[in-house]
C-alpha cells in the first residue's frame, strides 16, 4: 500500500516534500514509508534526499513540572510567611501536591526541590527552621519547558541546565524528501532472475524486466577444511627432520608404564618428577605384566648398586612402582623402546625423530598445559661426543630460522653431560630457552645391551613455543586444547620453516 501511494502521488505532483507530513496525511506508519523510499530509490525509481530535524522531547519529571510547576518553587510557596519547622515541611508540600501522585513521586519532589531551592538561596535553615529569604520568585523553568513543549527557541545556556538537571533529551527525527528517479514508473515491474519456458509460451518475454548480472560479484565462500597453525609447524619440522636424514619413531601409544617412561632412563624411583601432582597415572589397567624381564633386572642392578663406572642410587628398587600405567610425559619413553629393540640385533647406527603429544599434571596458564606436543631427535652411533651434539643442534636450529644459540649446562637423571638451548629472539630483544639436549648416560644405554662404544646424542622442545612465537600468539590456550577459536583455523598464513 505504501509503495503505490508514493509512486501514485509522483505520477500528478512533482514531490513530496516531507515523508514525515505524507505519512500523516496518508495514515501511512513513518517507518514503513521509509522503508518504501529506500526501496524505491535504490531501484532508481525515486531520488531520495536526507531531512533531519532535532527536537527537545521533556522527560516525565519535567511534565510534572508543566503542570504543576517546578520543585523549588512548589517548596518556596510551600513555606510559610513566618516560617516553619522542618520536620512539617515536607507534609505541607505533600498537602499542596495532586492526590494522583504517588508517595514516591511527592517525596521525589521534595528532595529535588529542596536542594534546588537552597541552592538558589530562597529558602534558609536556622534551629531546624526554614524561612523565605526572597519576597517572590518566578518559575522560569516552568516557562521554559513550556516554551520547548510548543517548539519554541529556547537559549544555549537555559538548554545546558535543563540537560544537566535531566530535564530534556534530544531526539533527532530523520525523514526524506522525494522526487521521481531516471527509471520512475507508476507501478514498479517485478524484475525477474531467469528466463523460463512459461515466459516463452505466453509470448511474455518481450515485456519481462530481467535483474542484471553482477559477474563481479563474489561467489559463496567455500567451507573446506583447513590446517591448524600446530599442524602446519609439525609438517614443515617433520621436513627438516626427513632432510637430515632422521626416521620417525611410533608414537601411538599414550599410555606407558612407569618403566619404560622413568626407570629406563635412569631416573630413580623417589624422583619428584613421579608424585601424583606431576604425572597422571592410571586406575584401569593401574599396571602392566609384560616387561623384558632380564632387561628388567639390569635396570634394577643399576638403580641398586650401579655399574659401568657408576656406583647406582643405592635403595631398593621395588617392581610395583615400575609396573604403574600412566600418560607418558615425554616422548622418551618412546626412545627407549627404540634403543631396547635396536640393541637386540647386530648394531646399525640410526637417527630417530618423533612429534607427538605428552601429559603432565601441571596448572594451566598462560604458557602451560596438561597435553602439548614435544619434538624429540635422537642420534645413535659410534665415537659421538659433545662437539657432534652441537654441531647437529646448530644445522637443526637454523633450518627453523634460529641460527644465534647459547647452551647453558644443566641436570638431567638420564644424560650427562646435559645443555639447555637459548636462541636470540629478535622481536622481545632477548635470549629465550627453546629447549633441552645430553647424551644419554651408560647408566641407561648398557643395560639394553648396545655396545660400550655406543654413544647417543639427543635434545627436545615443545612444539607450541616455536608456534606461539611465529604466529603472534601469547596465550597458548588460544592455540591448544577446548577453548580455541575455530575460526583460527581459517586465518592464518603459511608456516615458512625451512622455505628460507
Amino acid at each position: 500500500m505504501a509503495e503505490e501511494t508514493v509512486l501514485g502521488h509522483l505520477e500528478h505532483n512533482q514531490e513530496i516534500p516531507d515523508s514525515g507530513v505524507f505519512s500523516q496525511e496518508k495514515g501511512i506508519n513513518h517507518d514503513e514509508l521509509v522503508n518504501v523510499i529506500k526501496s524505491l530509490n535504490g531501484f532508481g525509481l525515486v531520488i531520495a534526499a536526507d531531512i533531519k530535524r532535532e527536537k527537545w522531547l521533556l522527560s516525565d519529571e519535567a511534565q510534572s513540572y508543566v503542570k504543576y510547576g517546578s520543585a523549588e518553587v512548589l517548596i518556596f510557596e510551600a513555606v510559610p510567611a513566618e516560617g516553619t519547622a522542618k520536620a512539617k515541611l515536607q507534609d505541607i508540600v505533600k498537602s499542596k501536591l495532586p492526590a494522583d501522585l504517588d508517595d514516591n513521586t511527592k517525596s521525589l519532589i521534595y528532595d529535588k526541590g529542596w536542594a534546588q531551592a537552597m541552592k538558589n538561596k530562597w529558602i534558609g535553615l536556622a534551629d531546624s527552621q526554614v524561612s523565605q529569604k526572597v519576597e517572590h520568585v518566578e518559575d522560569r523553568v516552568k516557562d521554559l519547558l513550556i516554551q520547548i513543549q510548543n517548539g519554541e527557541a529556547v537559549g544555549a545556556k537555559d538548554i545546558d541546565a535543563l540537560k544537566r538537571r535531566r530535564l530534556i533529551s534530544l531526539q533527532i527525527w530523520k525523514g526524506y524528501s522525494v522526487k521521481k528517479g531516471p527509471n520512475y514508473a507508476p507501478k514498479r515491474r517485478k524484475a525477474v532472475t531467469d528466463l523460463v519456458r512459461d515466459h516463452l509460451q505466453r509470448d511474455e518475454w518481450k515485456d519481462i524486466e530481467f535483474k542484471e548480472y553482477n559477474f563481479l560479484a563474489k561467489g559463496q565462500p567455500t567451507e573446506g577444511g583447513c590446517l591448524h597453525p600446530l599442524y602446519k609447524v609439525k609438517l614443515q619440522i617433520q621436513m627438516i627432520f626427513l632432510q637430515m636424514g632422521f626416521e620417525e619413531m611410533p608414537t601411538n601409544n599414550y599410555v606407558e608404564s612407569s618403566f619404560w617412561n622413568f626407570d629406563a632412563l635412569f631416573q630413580p624411583q623417589q624422583h619428584p618428577a613421579r608424585d601424583s601432582h606431576d604425572t597422571f597415572f592410571l586406575k584401569v589397567p593401574s599396571t602392566t605384566n609384560s616387561l623384558p624381564e632380564e632387561y628388567v633386572e639390569r635396570v634394577k642392578t643399576v638403580h641398586e648398586s650401579g655399574g659401568y663406572g657408576s656406583r647406582g642410587y643405592g635403595y631398593d628398587w621395588k617392581r610395583e612402582e615400575a609396573n604403574k600405567n600412566l600418560l607418558r610425559t615425554h616422548t622418551t619413553a618412546v626412545s627407549t623402546r627404540m634403543l631396547y629393540a635396536l640393541a637386540q640385533g647386530p648394531f646399525t647406527p640410526k637417527r630417530y625423530y618423533s612429534i607427538d603429544r605428552v601429559f603432565r599434571n601441571e596448572a594451566v596458564d598462560r604458557t602451560h598445559l596438561a597435553e602439548f606436543h614435544q619434538i624429540e631427535g635422537l642420534i645413535c652411533d659410534r665415537g659421538l661426543s659433545l662437539g657432534h651434539l652441537r654441531g647437529v643442534l646448530e644445522d637443526f636450529f637454523s633450518r627453523i630460522g634460529m641460527s644465534k644459540l647459547k647452551f647453558k649446562p644443566a641436570y638431567n637423571p638420564y644424560t650427562e653431560p646435559s645443555m639447555e638451548i637459548f636462541s636470540y629472539h629478535e622481536g622481545l630483544k632477548k635470549w629465550v630457552e627453546i629447549g633441552n639436549s645430553g647424551m644419554f648416560r651408560p647408566e641407561m644405554l648398557r643395560p639394553m645391551g648396545l655396545p660400550e662404544d655406543v654413544q647417543v646424542i639427543a635434545w627436545g622442545l615443545s612444539l607450541e613455543r616455536p608456534t606461539m612465537i611465529l604466529y603472534g600468539i601469547d596465550n597458548i590456550r588460544d592455540l591448544f586444547g577446548h577453548k580455541v577459536d575455530l575460526s583460527l583455523t581459517k586465518r592464518n598464513p603459511i608456516c615458512r620453516l625451512g622455505l628460507n
